[in-house]
């Protein structure tokens, strides 16, 4: 995610998220670090951080990565290892001028060793320097954008596809199984939802589709403009890019003004938030596209129904949008430890050699941070859930 436009501006608040088919009701989140005490590195207990929107607007997009990551450090500290993981939450709200002091004070006070996050991408061209500085590793869940692997940072990772990725992916579903020659891309004019139309629009055009752009002020609530534009071009389909508060409230008016055809939009929307500000029946039939794997049943891999059922023992509620990313990148810290590296230069190091077979996909680096596996996933608003229609190259619609 990106906003995220900064993951993207802020991926979402939500008091119920939904996935597999099963709808998630996420608890809140106290602001703030927290956790059992402790210090940095270098003794029989590290500190790894989170951070993320834990209690703003989109913090619904960050619980679940939250809680996943807390999950795997919580199993690994249950098996009584030498060293111990102290898992420390930063709540930035997804907001960048809060992630930097709390990215200052988590380097030089906590002594946080790793972290995980910002998990949006504004938040992370902000704290992605101060990292760097302090030679401090992260890996984000969650931070989309494309020129995040372009700052050519040492220190920087994440675990889920850039938005290039997710635009081909999602441009190559509309195209070959939505089978839309015309399509209608809507932004909230932020980083991470324009650059995502953006891509998906050139995507799209050189799949053959004829294409038409527009944005929308992610604070206005009245989109009968853009809903007027979108009925005069009479396009197949209707991509938004930015966060499901927007695209919930876009999703409803497009409906209620006449609009029949398909409506899709990318991992910023990918929460029961949607479905609550659409309206259920407004909402049925929407599309997601994401690289985060949501597959409580199992569908991809043994592995994922195991977190699915452990996740749901502990946090009452399914697996989410990103909890699988969050768990793999505490994952990639745990290796680490296991491996005897407690100091975040070592760790560092480490992570650049690792390859081991997480959650969602394997967990292995190229010289940039990113993922050597890059897939993208399709879902579909179906009742109250959001399930998994497969990977968008071979996701077909109902």
């Amino acid at each position: 995610m990106e906003r995220l436009g900064t993951l993207r501006r802020n991926k979402m608040r939500i008091t119920g998220a939904v996935v597999m088919g099963v709808t998630l009701a996420l608890s809140a989140v106290a602001c703030g670090g927290d956790d059992d005490g402790g210090s940095g590195g270098g003794g029989d207990e590290v500190t790894i951080g989170f951070m993320g929107d834990l209690t703003g607007e989109n913090s619904g997009l960050v619980i679940p990565p939250k809680q996943g990551a807390q999950l795997a450090i919580e199993q690994y500290n249950a098996t009584n290892p030498k060293v111990k993981i102290k898992f420390k939450t930063y709540d930035s709200q997804g907001k960048a001028e809060q992630a930097t002091p709390l990215a200052q004070g988590a380097v030089k006070d906590d002594k946080i060793v790793g972290l995980i996050g910002p998990a949006f991408s504004g938040e992370s061209e902000s704290v992605g320097p101060i990292l760097e500085e302090a030679k401090v590793p992260s890996v984000s869940p969650s931070a989309t954008s494309i020129t995040l692997a372009e700052k050519g940072w040492k220190y920087w990772h994440r675990v889920v596809a850039d938005d290039a990725v997710q635009s081909d992916g999602a441009a190559n579903f509309l195209v070959n199984s939505v089978k839309a020659k015309k399509l209608y891309l809507v932004s909230d004019n932020q980083a991470y939802g324009k650059g995502l139309t953006d891509a998906i629009a050139k995507a799209a055009g050189g799949k053959g589709a004829q294409t038409q752009t527009d944005a929308v002020d992610d604070k206005a609530t009245d989109y009968s403009s853009t809903v007027n534009k979108i009925n005069q071009f009479k396009p197949d389909a209707v991509y938004f890019g930015g966060y499901y508060a927007v695209a919930g409230r876009l999703f409803k008016q497009l409906r209620e003004g006449g609009y029949k055809g398909k409506m899709m939009s990318g991992d910023g929307s990918l929460a029961a938030g949607l479905i609550e500000g659409a309206g259920q029946e407004n909402a049925q039939g929407a599309l997601l596209s994401c690289g985060c794997l949501i597959d409580a049943e199992g569908k991809t891999n043994e592995k994922a129904k195991k977190f699915a059922t452990d996740y749901k023992t502990k946090f009452g509620s399914e697996v989410a949008i990103y909890s699988t990313e969050g768990y793999d990148a505490a994952t990639a810290f745990i290796e680490a430890v296991k491996a005897g590296h407690t100091e975040p230069e070592a760790i560092n190091n480490f992570l650049k050699t690792l390859n081991a077979q997480g959650v969602g996909k394997p967990i292995k680096f190229d010289d940039k941070g990113e993922l050597a596996a890059q897939d993208i996933f399709i879902y579909e608003v179906k009742g109250n859930t959001i399930p998994l229609l497969g990977n968008s190259n071979e996701a077909k619609v109902s």
